[in-house]
C-alpha cells in the first residue's frame, strides 16, 4: 500500500488590502510506499530534544514554530527515504470569485487536482491501494465529511486501483507533520522567493504544478 500524507500553506482569503494574505496557496502530497521511514525520521527529532522541548510540543511537530536547525535536520532525513513529493500551486490572482467565495469547495478541487495528477504517475499503478492521509483544516465534522465525499465522487484512479480516504489532525500520523515542513518548505521558495529549505528535497519532487496549467 502507498500511503499519500497531505497538507497545504499558504491561505485562502482574497483581500489583498491584508498583509498577512498571501498570493499562491498551494497543496503538497507526500508520497510514501513504506511509512516507517518517515515515522523513523520524526522520531529521530524528538529523541534529539530536551525534556522541556518534548514537552512543550504536546507530542508532534509544526514547521512554523520549529528552529532552523529542527527543519533542516527532517528535511535532510526526508530527502534520503524512498519517497515523492507533487506540488499543485494556485495563484489566487487567477481565481473566478464564485470560487473565492467558496473556499471549502475551491479546496476541495485543489486537492482532486493534485490527486488525478499524481494517480496519473506511472508509479502509483504499481500498487493496487492507496491511503490518502489529509491534514485536517476544518473543526466542523460535516466539512470534513464533505471533503472526503467530494473526493471519494471526483478522483478518477487508473483500472485496479483503490484509494481510501481520511482526514486526521496532524499529532495523528508523524507522515503529517513531515508533508507539513515539505509543503511549508515549498511555501517559502514561491510565495516569498526563498529556496533556502526546499532545495534540499529539490531532488524528491516529482512535480509543482500550476492548477490552471
Amino acid at each position: 500500500m502507498i500511503t499519500v500524507f497531505l497538507d497545504e500553506s499558504g491561505d485562502l482569503g482574497f483581500d489583498a488590502t491584508r498583509a498577512a494574505t498571501s498570493r499562491y496557496f498551494l497543496v503538497t502530497a507526500l508520497i510514501c510506499p513504506d511509512v516507517k521511514g518517515v515515522d523513523k525520521a520524526v522520531k529521530k527529532i524528538f529523541a534529539g530534544f530536551s525534556k522541556t522541548e518534548v514537552r512543550n510540543h504536546h507530542g508532534f511537530l509544526h514547521s512554523f514554530a520549529e528552529k532552523p536547525e529542527t527543519r533542516h535536520k527532517l528535511l535532510r532525513l526526508i530527502a534520503g527515504l524512498d519517497v515523492g513529493i507533487e506540488v499543485v500551486v494556485l495563484d489566487k490572482q487567477r481565481v473566478f470569485t464564485d470560487l473565492a467565495d467558496e473556499p471549502h469547495v475551491l479546496y476541495a478541487s485543489i486537492v482532486n487536482v493534485l490527486m488525478n495528477r499524481l494517480l496519473a504517475h506511472p508509479g502509483m499503478a504499481a500498487d493496487g491501494n492507496i491511503h490518502l492521509v489529509a491534514s485536517q483544516r476544518e473543526t466542523k465534522g460535516f466539512l470534513n465529511r464533505s471533503f472526503v465525499s467530494y473526493l471519494a465522487d471526483h478522483i478518477v484512479a487508473p483500472p485496479g486501483v483503490t484509494v481510501s480516504i481520511e482526514v486526521k489532525h496532524t499529532s495523528a500520523h508523524k507522515g503529517l507533520q513531515a508533508v507539513d515542513l515539505v509543503s511549508w518548505s515549498v511555501f517559502r521558495d514561491i510565495e516569498h522567493n526563498d529556496p533556502t529549505y526546499a532545495d534540499t528535497i529539490r531532488e524528491r519532487m516529482w512535480e509543482v504544478s500550476d492548477v490552471f496549467r
